[in-house]
């Protein structure tokens, strides 16, 4: 039979933790539940559980996955100068993003079709996320719709992520739907002219389940999908490459919302973003699955915030796993991160609470991170904590 444990420790940041294990006692045995330690273990339990398709959509990179990989590689060339002796006895991971105060400098990057990994999908993220009291991306590209995400968790901090379609009533339409919900910040994409070559979806034939739909936009593109077919959940051919900077003012005259430009890897482009009067820039390769042979986004991260030199928030998404990688984008400028295919692990694991249990861990590593450091606050962290390895 199934029997659930529970006791209590004492950490070495001296705070009381409650502790719930699992045991199976059978015939004179008992043996644990595998802990959730870090990241690596959903990923790892979201390879085993999903199917096959579903796992290369989300693990999917662009080409030969080279940028997908370095994303995570690049922390690993990062090393830390640790100050000791700092008495770090209290800590405070709390910082801010556009005005608004989230618990710890991690949010939920724009990942699609959340209900691939877990039934309630992108509901389940939105009451995460509003638990830990941090901020959620939501996509367009999401299998639940955006009054469904503000229904789920009302007094969440949420930011939504545009595409510009070639027809723009619709992207017209989804902006007036968000600020009428409170959403607090349109994310707009522009990495993505035309979509990345994904090896593995091609080959799967990647299509979402008939039970599944793009939600936001049900019904819109029944009659349209052409003779191009579908691509990811729409007709082929709906996003406009044609984008351009002048956009970015086409934006600002359909809405009063911050607009975060998220996709930027270069200082010419980072000074350009400022000049369009945007309000902040997410560094991001789109997790690798658009141009193959582009900078990891920590390595381009350095070149933006010089550039930018306060003007404008600068976020950034992609590579991160630990706690470690959060203080060091952190040092090198980054106001918050984001991470993307972490959140679906939660997700495929437990659903809301799978991915509760994913921020609390990267929370916790952050916090031990910053006081084996000497930081006390993230105010404290800055560029004197990074050293760059030689290799």
């Amino acid at each position: 039979m199934w029997e659930k444990w529970e006791f209590r420790m004492i950490d070495e940041l001296s705070t009381w933790r409650t502790i719930q294990v699992d045991f199976y006692q059978s015939e004179g045995t008992c043996c644990a539940e595998m802990a959730m330690v870090c990241l690596t273990d959903f990923e790892e339990y979201a390879k085993e559980h999903l199917s096959k398709a579903t796992w290369d959509y989300y693990a999917a990179g662009a080409d030969e996955c080279c940028t997908r990989d370095d994303n995570l590689l690049a922390y690993k060339r990062i090393r830390l100068r640790p100050r000791i002796l700092r008495d770090v006895s209290v800590s405070d991971t709390r910082t801010t993003v556009q005005g608004t105060e989230i618990s710890f400098p991690v949010g939920i990057a724009p990942t699609a079709f959340h209900c691939l990994a877990w039934h309630e999908g992108e509901m389940a993220t939105a009451r995460a996320t509003e638990a830990v009291n941090t901020c959620y991306i939501t996509s367009t590209y999401s299998t639940c719709s955006v009054e469904e995400i503000a229904a789920a968790a009302p007094n969440g901090y949420r930011w939504f992520q545009l595409y510009v379609y070639r027809d723009r009533k619709l992207s017209e339409s989804i902006i007036h739907r968000v600020e009428a919900l409170g959403y607090k910040a349109l994310v707009l994409t522009v990495d993505v002219p035309y979509t990345g070559k994904r090896r593995n979806d091609i080959r799967n034939q990647f299509k979402l389940p008939p039970h599944l739909k793009v939600k936001n936009f049900d019904g819109v593109f029944q009659e349209a999908a052409g003779p191009a077919g579908e691509e990811y959940g729409v007709p082929a051919n709906t996003l406009d490459p044609s984008i351009s900077w002048k956009d970015v003012y086409w934006l600002q005259s359909l809405t009063r919302l911050p607009i975060i430009i998220k996709g930027i890897l270069t200082k010419e482009d980072a000074e350009l973003a400022v000049e369009h009067g945007v309000q902040g820039i997410i560094v991001s390769n789109h997790g690798g699955r658009q141009l193959d042979g582009g900078p990891a986004t920590i390595d381009a991260l350095s070149e933006i915030v010089d550039t930018v030199q306060g003007r404008i928030e600068v976020y950034l998404d992609g590579g991160v796993r630990t706690g470690s990688d959060v203080l060091k984008a952190v040092a090198l400028g980054a106001k918050c991160v984001f991470i993307g295919r972490p959140a679906v692990w939660g997700l495929a694991y437990k659903g809301e609470e799978g991915l509760k249990e994913v921020l609390h861990i990267l929370n916790d590593e952050f916090r031990l991170s910053m006081a084996l450091s000497g930081c006390r606050n993230v105010a404290e962290i800055n560029r004197n904590l990074i050293q760059f390895s030689k290799l």
